[in-house]
């Protein structure tokens, strides 16, 4: 482990009780020496105990973990998730112009041919030329799990306001009250369902796309006809009754939490149109640009990603909260919980060893104002911090409700500074005297509303959230991600947690059929069979 990291604790530590507060009182031009910009989107990190020596440390921190390095060779093809032995190229599905060589091949043009591909698909749908067996397509079901269904889900309900095609549903969970909870009220006869499964045995999908085919067939004399697959395996699309022109493929150097910019997208281009999802792509291209070229001080990826090295590596806050102040965003913290967990929630480093430093975060969080009537409560006056990222437009879509948003930027912006300055003791029996109350009681009463204050936030801003806003958003988080993983030594492209539970679901379903199956522990053993007892 390098000894900046035991720099960088020393260095937090001498800090001591400082304030962020004092920060600004020390610095009036703090606010604007510590926030970036790129194409419109401002990232301020000002409210946070990050001062000029601590960036500098972590500066040094990204320049000793070869993360310039390790971005090129990333962007160039080279096969940066080892244990897989893959390139990791997301980036690519979004950068339509060039070329990206993969074992001495130009995949370009193939990422060129599918995205016009799916482009003629959507179109052709949204006008009408491909219908369902009863008229015109009105509903798109998508049914994945994981990167298949929260990207694409968060996408679509954040772009709500450029929706003009069919309505669009998304099924993942195998609970079936996922599926029967969708299907209910649709029309077979106009309904397109999607499968978004790459290899087309994802256990959860199939199961429920099975189910769909069942539910179709028996309304129209040809279900396959009204179904997608967005599947490498085109035999298996094949033997589920898909034709081949409606299968629409993406390679392994895809990985599936960052997948929507292709073919897993397409519920959200049918939705809004190819114009629109290639203005989504736009967006996460120039966010990209602004990754490779901007030096390190002003690279918004980086200095989000330094930002959360701080707070969770350096001063040992074990969660993150991301809080959108826009409705449509509602979707996003979930997003980034897989975005994140998935890809850095890792124990060991890239050669294998036991990992000297804990790794990625708890990542969670819901939308403003609805979270500061649920649990602001613990982030204001709990005993552990929580950093907070808090993301606003400053605009949204509706003119006739704009005191609606003014409202809601105050009560971001609020929260925020709320959290840096908190309450004093004083302060507090200050208030309380004004109520009249004294002695022992205005003590007592005060003491419940003191707000320790010097809780550290980020805030994105944005000037509205367009599909070129959402696209750089996204690959802001992914190229964060990418950088706290490179600075950590970990693989943040391979998902080895998610195997384990998934084979042993395979163990336990023929217990819970009464179809046996040994050495399982006690309390699984008896947890099945009050199941079967309770089923009958």
């Amino acid at each position: 482990m390098s000894d900046l990291w035991n720099r960088l604790q020393s260095y937090r530590q001498a800090q001591g009780d400082a304030r962020i507060e004092a920060l600004f009182a020390t610095d009036p031009a703090r606010a604007e020496a510590f926030s970036a910009s790129a194409d419109g989107l401002i990232l301020d990190y000002s409210k946070t105990m990050i001062d000029a020596g601590a960036r500098d440390l972590l500066l040094d921190l990204a320049r000793d973990a070869a993360v310039e390095t390790r971005r090129e060779a990333m962007f160039s093809g080279e096969k940066i998730n080892e244990t897989e032995s893959r390139a990791v190229l997301h980036t690519a599905l979004r950068n339509l112009s060039g070329s990206v060589v993969v074992d001495g091949q130009d995949v370009m043009p193939e990422v060129r041919a599918t995205h016009a591909r799916m482009s003629d698909f959507a179109a052709r749908v949204r006008d009408g030329r491909v219908a369902g067996q009863g008229g015109r397509i009105t509903d798109v079901v998508n049914i994945g799990i994981g990167g298949s269904d929260l990207g694409p889900a968060m996408a679509a309900l954040a772009l709500a306001p450029w929706h003009d095609g069919p309505r669009t549903h998304f099924v993942s969970n195998v609970d079936g009250a996922d599926i029967a909870d969708t299907l209910k009220g649709l029309d077979p006869a106009t309904t397109l369902v999607i499968v978004a499964s790459k290899t087309f045995t994802t256990i959860e999908t199939m199961t429920n796309a099975r189910t769909a085919r069942d539910w179709m067939a028996a309304s129209v004399s040809d279900p396959g006809a009204q179904f997608v697959a967005l599947s490498s395996a085109t035999a298996k699309a094949a033997e589920f009754g898909i034709a081949a022109d409606r299968v629409f493929g993406f390679e392994d150097w895809v990985g599936g939490r960052y997948s929507m910019w292709g073919p897993i997208g397409l519920s959200l281009m049918l939705a809004v149109g190819p114009a629109r999802f290639d203005e989504f792509l736009a967006g996460g291209a120039a966010m990209d640009a602004h990754f490779r070229t901007a030096p390190l001080d002003a690279n918004l990826p980086v200095l989000l990603a330094l930002t959360g090295i701080w707070h969770h590596q350096i001063c040992g806050y074990p969660t993150r909260a991301v809080l959108p102040y826009d409705n449509r965003l509602m979707r996003l913290p979930a997003y980034l919980q897989q975005l994140e967990m998935e890809s850095n929630g890792k124990r060991v480093a890239m050669d294998g060893s036991d990992l000297q430093i804990v790794s990625g975060p708890v990542v969670w969080g819901e939308p403003g104002t609805n979270g500061q009537h649920a649990f602001y409560q613990l982030i204001h006056q709990g005993t552990t911090p929580v950093p907070c990222e808090f993301i606003l437009a400053a605009r949204g879509h509706e003119p006739d409700l704009a005191h609606h948003h003014i409202l809601l930027a105050a009560n971001c912006l609020a929260q925020s500074e709320a959290l840096m300055r908190g309450r004093s003791l004083d302060e507090a029996r200050a208030l309380m005297a004004a109520k009249g109350l004294e002695g022992t009681e205005l003590e007592r009463q005060a003491r419940h509303r003191v707000f320790p204050g010097n809780r550290p936030s980020t805030t994105l801003l944005i000037e509205q959230l367009t599909p070129f806003a959402l696209g750089q958003i996204v690959a802001l988080y992914e190229h964060r991600v990418f950088v706290e993983g490179v600075i950590l030594g970990i693989n943040s492209y391979d998902q080895w947690g998610v195997e384990l539970g998934k084979e042993l679901a395979l163990k336990v379903e023929p217990l819970l059929k009464g179809e046996g199956g040994a050495g399982h522990d006690g309390s699984t053993e008896r947890l099945a069979g009050l199941i079967r007892q309770m089923r009958g």
